[in-house]
């Protein structure tokens, strides 16, 4: 028998699931989740788990859902097209000032980040009035919006223009890293932001109706699902491909931006994208497998076809790194899209002290106040057990250390 790098696990009425976690912590509730996505009808073949699985609302995080007939929306989930860009610089360490206070503020202030609500009041999180460039990045993406809005109105008083080319809170990042070779990278993380939050949302809500019109029964409502055929289906379909191509284009908008505030606290002229990567992590898509063509739900997980170049960030005080897909057809030519979560955002800031969190992101310049608690690096698994559970999936072209970590 050959030995496999995955553990296979039957689900009785159900598909079976490989799971590629040896090693590597997996909680209760992520298997329950897994299982009961296992058991929709019109899964094709397996569902495949990535090492850094954890539990997510409706579908897990950290798996791979192949599909034929019909598609999940919460499966996708309402950060449409999340995912991560990396660029290498020409620039190395020493080219770096000692203390690097200047770039971080100097990133704040060129890439809106955070969030702020209140009656009357910017979201400081968006833009207040979009650069030209941003107008201009918008404008291929414009007529297809309009598109959409014509038949779902209430997407056009989202924020999506003042959205583009901005981070977000939560996990979202931008890091200044150094590989191995003390080269400097430009990493970064964020989606589809508000508009992608809407159009998610919505959607998972019509999904839910659909399914109590027709009356049929789930595992679990976040399971609702279109079939291929309908309205619903084909607005989707038509909403999160927009959605995906805004949050690979938000991502490049905010490396610009990145790059400009670089070059403002370096005098030293350096080029800034000498080798690129912009990918998804939360997306569906249409592929080839195992000779069928299928819709392939990836939450929270990368393609890692033969040859493709991913990414995957450890936690803000971790390694993170560049890789090479090895195109395994198992897990559907995948990975997973980082190190996953060991504990709920709210058990991080009720387990780990500030001293902690201090401790663990020494040598990073990067907040280090309660307001990121749970975003520690205590609150992930580690990244080198996750990448070891993986060596099948992908192979390791860089290994980047962040030195600069800017939160929302």
């Amino acid at each position: 028998m050959v030995d496999t790098k995955y553990e296979y696990v039957d689900v009785e009425g159900g598909h079976p699931i490989k799971m590629w976690t040896r090693g590597v912590p997996v909680d209760d509730g992520a298997r329950v989740q897994l299982s009961k996505a296992a058991q929709m009808p019109f899964i094709f073949k397996h569902m495949a788990a990535m090492p850094d699985v954890h539990v997510g609302i409706g579908a897990t995080i950290g798996s791979v859902i192949p599909t034929k007939g019909a598609i999940i929306p919460a499966a996708v989930g309402v950060d449409i097209g999340c995912g991560m860009m990396a660029a290498q610089t020409s620039l190395m360490a020493s080219d770096l000032p000692d203390n690097l206070e200047g770039i971080r503020s100097a990133i704040e202030a060129a890439v809106p980040h955070g969030r702020s609500v209140g009656r009357g009041r910017r979201d400081k999180g968006s833009w207040g009035d979009p650069q030209s460039e941003i107008t201009d990045a918008w404008a291929p993406l414009s007529a297809r919006f309009d598109r959409i809005t014509d038949k779902y109105p209430r997407f056009k008083n989202t924020n999506n223009i003042a959205h583009l080319g901005t981070l977000g809170t939560g996990n979202h990042f931008i890091e200044l890293c150094l590989d191995t070779e003390d080269r400097v990278w430009v990493m970064l993380h964020s989606g589809s932001r508000g508009v992608g939050n809407a159009i998610g949302s919505q959607f998972i809500e019509l999904a839910k109706q659909d399914m109590r019109k027709w009356h049929i029964n789930l595992p679990d409502q976040n399971l609702a699902y279109f079939p291929e055929g309908t309205d619903h289906f084909d607005d989707y379909v038509e909403a999160v491909d927009w959605a995906q191509d805004f949050a690979a284009a938000n991502r490049q908008m905010m490396m610009k931006n990145v790059i400009k505030a670089l070059r403002s606290q370096i005098a030293k002229p350096f080029d800034a994208q000498m080798e690129a990567i912009n990918c998804h992590h939360n997306y569906v898509n249409r592929e080839r497998h195992f000779g069928e063509d299928v819709l392939v739900t990836r939450k929270g997980a990368v393609r890692a076809s033969k040859g493709m170049m991913g990414i995957i960030p450890g936690s803000m005080g971790a390694k993170s790194f560049i890789v090479r897909g090895l195109g395994n057809r198992e897990s559907f030519e995948s990975c997973s899209h980082g190190a996953g979560r060991v504990m709920s955002r709210t058990e991080a800031k009720k387990a780990v002290s500030i001293e902690e969190h201090i401790e663990d992101t020494k040598g990073v310049e990067c907040r280090k106040d309660i307001g990121v608690l749970d975003e520690t690096p205590k609150a992930y698994k580690p990244i080198e057990a996750v990448m070891a559970a993986q060596d099948d999936l992908v192979e390791i072209v860089h290994t980047l250390k962040q030195v600069v970590c800017v939160k929302g």
